[in-house]
C-alpha cells in the first residue's frame, strides 16, 4: 500500500466536543502496528488535524475504507466500547463479492481471531445488485459479481472477509481470503487494486447527550467510477448525518 496516504480535513465527517467520525482511506492503519511502525495512522493524523488526543472505539482493517468513530477521552471510549460489545451500535458495510449470492441470509459461522482461535460470529447480508462481465475467468466465459449490504452482528477479526470466503463468495480484491484470478481481473480490466469492502454507515447513541446519530459516508472518486462502470450508479451511497433527540 502507498505509505504516503494521509488523512485530510475533508475526511472528518462529524465532530463535537466528545466524538469524531472520519472517512478512513483504504490502506491506512487505524493505529501503529508491530508489522508497520512507520506508515501514517488514523490516530496520528487525526491528532494532528484536531490538536487533541483521540481514542478509537472500534477498528477497520487496513484495506477497508469508510466510517470510523473515535472519542476525545478514554472514559467516553469505554462507554462506546461497551455499546459495541452489547450490540447497541449498528454497522453497515458494502462489499463486492464473487458470483451471484443468495438474495439475503444470515451467516452464522465461527471465524479465527488473530491468534488462529475460532470465535462465534454472525453477519446478516442482502444482495442489492449483480453484474455479469464479458471477461473470461478460469473455465468460465464471463465473470459474475454481487454487491451486498452487510450488517455484522458481532465484531470479530476479519469477520466479513472470512464469512464471505466461507460461503464461497470472497470479496473482490481480498489478497488473504479472496480469489487471485478475480483480483487480477479487477486490477487488469477495471484498474482497481483495493479490497472492495466499505464501511458505509454507523448508528450509535452519543455518549454524552444521548442523541441517536446515524452517519453515512459515500465512496471516493475512483470507487464511484467503478460502481458506475458496473452499472451500479444508483447504489452509490451518499454522505449524510442524521441526529435525533
Amino acid at each position: 500500500m502507498d505509505e504516503q496516504i494521509i488523512l485530510k480535513p475533508e475526511d472528518i465527517l462529524y465532530m463535537d466536543e466528545a466524538v469524531v467520525a472520519v472517512n478512513k482511506p483504504p490502506g491506512m492503519l487505524v493505529h501503529r502496528s508491530h508489522l508497520d511502525r512507520h506508515s501514517p495512522t488514523v490516530l496520528r493524523e487525526l491528532r494532528g488535524l484536531t490538536g487533541k488526543m483521540v481514542w478509537p472505539v472500534h477498528r477497520l482493517d487496513r484495506p477497508t475504507s469508510g466510517m470510523l468513530l473515535m472519542t476525545f477521552s478514554n472514559d467516553l471510549a469505554a462507554v462506546l466500547n461497551d455499546d459495541f460489545r452489547h450490540h447497541r451500535v449498528e454497522k453497515e458495510y458494502l462489499a463486492v463479492v464473487r458470483g451471484y449470492t443468495e438474495q439475503g441470509t444470515k451467516i452464522d459461522h465461527p471465524v479465527k481471531n488473530s491468534r488462529g482461535n475460532p470465535k462465534d460470529a454472525v453477519s446478516l447480508y442482502e444482495k442489492v445488485a449483480e453484474v455479469e462481465l464479458p471477461i473470461p475467468v478460469g473455465r468460465y466465459e464471463t465473470a459474475r459479481y454481487s454487491l451486498v449490504r452487510v450488517k455484522p452482528q458481532t465484531g470479530r477479526y476479519h469477520q466479513i472477509r472470512q464469512h464471505f470466503h466461507h460461503i464461497s463468495h470472497p470479496i473482490a480484491g481480498d489478497t488473504v481470503y479472496g480469489d487471485g484470478r478475480h483480483n487480477r481481473l479487477f486490477r487488469e480490466h477495471l484498474a482497481c487494486r483495493r479490497l472492495l469492502l466499505f464501511s458505509v454507515s454507523l448508528a450509535f447513541t452519543h455518549p454524552v447527550d444521548g442523541r441517536a446519530i446515524t452517519i453515512r459516508v459515500g465512496l471516493g472518486k475512483e470507487e464511484r467510477a467503478l460502481f458506475e462502470r458496473l452499472g451500479w450508479a444508483d447504489k452509490i451511497p451518499e454522505t449524510s448525518i442524521i441526529t435525533s433527540d
